[in-house]
């Protein structure tokens, strides 16, 4: 055998012998328990430079900017555990509103449909994430704002000229 390929085969060798002796250790295991967010935050931010590259068009921001949130959601559930999902769920109404609010902000002919669909999508995260916080205290909180508005329209005096200000009386 030529020294050539003598050297190449020791190579292979030692390089597979490498890989079973770390895999029976458990090390690609555990990098796959560790690092399984990339795999979906990589594609996203690898779509935001390929649009920057100018080698995609506007429209690859939309999974960009989705794979992006999902990814970073998922890395911090991966490092802070799962429960955390109870509080970071809205975020995937997020995803795509990032996606879509990046592709109407950065695509040349500003389209307003998807501009406001994004926004909305936007606002419902939002408004989402401030439920999933306060969790019951929301509940309570909106259960006693709607008593209070209530008793107040019931028994707040009326003016002397018989009509509550700033309301009609029917």
């Amino acid at each position: 055998m030529p020294n050539n390929n003598k050297k190449a085969v020791g190579i292979f060798i030692l390089t597979a012998g490498l890989i079973i002796l770390l895999g029976q250790w458990g090390v690609f295991a555990f990098l796959g328990r560790v690092f399984w967010p990339l795999l979906i935050l990589i594609p996203g931010v690898a779509l935001h430079l390929a649009f920057a590259a100018r080698t995609l068009p506007a429209w690859a921001l939309v999974p960009g900017g989705t794979l992006t949130v999902y990814g970073i959601v998922f890395s911090l559930c991966n490092t802070w555990g799962f429960g955390l999902i109870e509080v970071l769920w809205p975020a995937f109404v997020l995803g795509p509103g990032v996606g879509l609010y990046e592709y109407a902000l950065l695509n040349t002919q500003r389209p307003k449909g998807i501009y406001y669909a994004s926004l909305g999508l936007i606002g419902l995260s939002m408004i989402l994430f401030i439920f999933s916080l306060l969790g019951p205290f929301f509940l309570y909180t909106f259960s006693i704002i709607l008593i209070l508005a209530g008793a107040w329209l019931l028994f707040w005096p009326e003016s002397q000229s018989g009509k509550r200000s700033g309301w009609r009386k029917m």
